[in-house]
């Protein structure tokens, strides 16, 4: 049965908001009520000084979450508010952005996490629900991530996914410091989907 548009229909009937439950954590639609419990998240490690990354300030949340509405309402991205379970506010946010619905191809991207929440099962969780959807209701043929080649953290993490590392896009992007970003470009492709989810299996079973 065919779920992509088909030509001439807008990505939104394709990838539209929903909300996707596990056990460690709650990816809902981002709304402007997440913004106190968005600015108390960021604050734990002042995740905006990290200056390989673009996690928005405390000031700077509403008009984060203003871009990433404004995003969505043109069929460019999808944004989600992390929801731990643990206890049941928002500690985080991330995204299904350069929405392709022709090509069945998205990113998944823009996402940060409380520092308390980072190296927790709630990263794996997350990218597990988001790569489920994306292979098994949206069926993608590929699902793509970027991230600063700086950024260790990030690039372990993605790699711990099973995405395989298709190159390294130099002088990508010109960060707020000036600086000249190379970005890493990994991607999971539909075939490999079966053996990423038992190894993402694995390692929420064994902790995250």
């Amino acid at each position: 049965m065919r779920l992509w548009p088909a030509a001439g229909k807008t990505t939104m009937t394709w990838i539209a908001p929903l909300t996707l439950q596990g056990s460690h954590a709650t990816l809902v639609p981002l709304t402007h009520e997440h913004h106190d419990d968005l600015v108390d998240a960021v604050k734990d490690g002042e995740l905006w000084n990290l200056w390989y990354t673009l996690v928005p300030t405390a000031e700077g949340m509403r008009a984060e979450i203003d871009r990433r509405l404004g995003l969505q309402k043109q069929g460019l991205m999808l944004p989600f508010t992390v929801i731990a379970k643990s206890s049941g506010k928002p500690v985080g946010m991330t995204t299904y952005h350069n929405i392709d619905s022709a090509n069945r191809r998205v990113s998944i991207g823009y996402t940060w996490y409380r520092q308390s929440m980072q190296r927790t099962p709630v990263n794996t969780e997350c990218k597990f629900l988001l790569l489920r959807h994306a292979f098994e209701s949206l069926q993608c043929i590929a699902v793509e991530f970027q991230t600063h080649f700086f950024n260790r953290t990030s690039r372990r993490a993605i790699e711990r996914l099973g995405a395989k590392l298709d190159g390294v896009l130099r002088s990508h992007q010109v960060l707020p410091n000036g600086s000249l970003r190379d970005s890493c470009v990994y991607s999971i492709i539909a075939s490999e989907w079966p053996a990423v989810k038992a190894n993402l299996d694995g390692l929420l079973r064994g902790g995250g």
